[in-house]
C-alpha cells in the first residue's frame, strides 16, 4: 500500500527548523548597519534615495543619541553608527550635490551655553561642527522652537531624522531645505 504525503505532518516536521531558521536571520542582522552594492551604510543610501523626492519645506536632521524616536507618520528615522561630524559632513555635502534644494541650518540656542566645566568635550564638538558647515552658515533658536517647528513641518511634510551615537546635549543640528532657484 502506498503511503499519501500528509501536509500537516510535514509541516509540524519543518516548523521548528523554520522558526530558527528566521531567528538566526533577524539576530545575525540586529546591531549591524548594512552595506549597500556601491559600499555605503544603509543610512547614507537611504538619504540619497530620499534627497531627489525632499525639497522645500522639508528637513533633515542630525541628532545625539539621546534624541526621541518620534511616531508622527512624517518623520523618518535612521540610525548611523558613525561619528557626528562624518554624518554632518555626508549629510551637508549631499545635499550640496542636488540642484534642487538649498539648505539653512539651525542650531540649538542652548549650545551656546555649554562649556567644559558643565560638559567635557563640547568645545571640540562645536568646533567640528564649524569645520564643516562654518560658523556663519548656523542659526541659533532655543530647543523648545525647533522642535515646535519640526512637529507643525512634519504633520504636512517629511521630516528625515539621522540620529548618531553621540552623547552630548543640544547638538542636534536641523537643515530646512528650501528651492535652490531662489539661491
Amino acid at each position: 500500500m502506498k503511503r499519501r504525503w500528509n501536509y500537516n505532518r510535514t509541516y509540524a516536521l519543518f516548523q521548528p527548523f523554520l522558526i530558527c531558521l528566521m531567528a538566526l536571520s533577524l539576530f545575525s542582522s540586529c546591531g549591524k548597519e548594512k552595506i549597500d552594492s556601491n559600499g555605503k551604510e544603509s543610512w547614507q543610501a537611504e538619504l540619497e534615495a530620499q534627497l531627489p523626492l525632499l525639497g522645500h519645506r522639508n528637513w533633515i536632521v542630525v541628532t545625539d543619541m539621546a534624541y526621541p524616536l518620534q511616531s508622527r507618520t512624517g518623520v523618518q528615522t535612521l540610525y548611523a553608527d558613525a561619528p557626528y561630524e562624518e554624518v554632518l559632513r555626508f549629510v551637508d555635502q549631499t545635499i550640496a550635490q542636488h540642484p534642487h534644494v538649498s539648505q539653512i541650518v539651525y542650531q540649538d540656542e542652548e549650545l551656546n551655553a555649554l562649556d567644559e566645566t558643565l560638559c567635557p568635550g563640547i568645545d571640540a564638538f562645536k568646533e567640528s561642527v564649524a569645520s564643516v558647515l562654518g560658523k556663519e552658515a548656523i542659526t541659533y533658536i532655543p530647543h523648545e522652537q525647533l522642535i515646535a517647528r519640526l512637529d507643525s513641518v512634519s504633520q504636512t511634510f517629511q521630516v528625515v531624522i539621522i540620529k548618531t551615537n553621540l552623547l552630548k546635549p543640544y547638538t542636534s543640528t536641523f537643515f530646512e531645505l528650501g528651492c535652490k532657484y531662489w539661491k
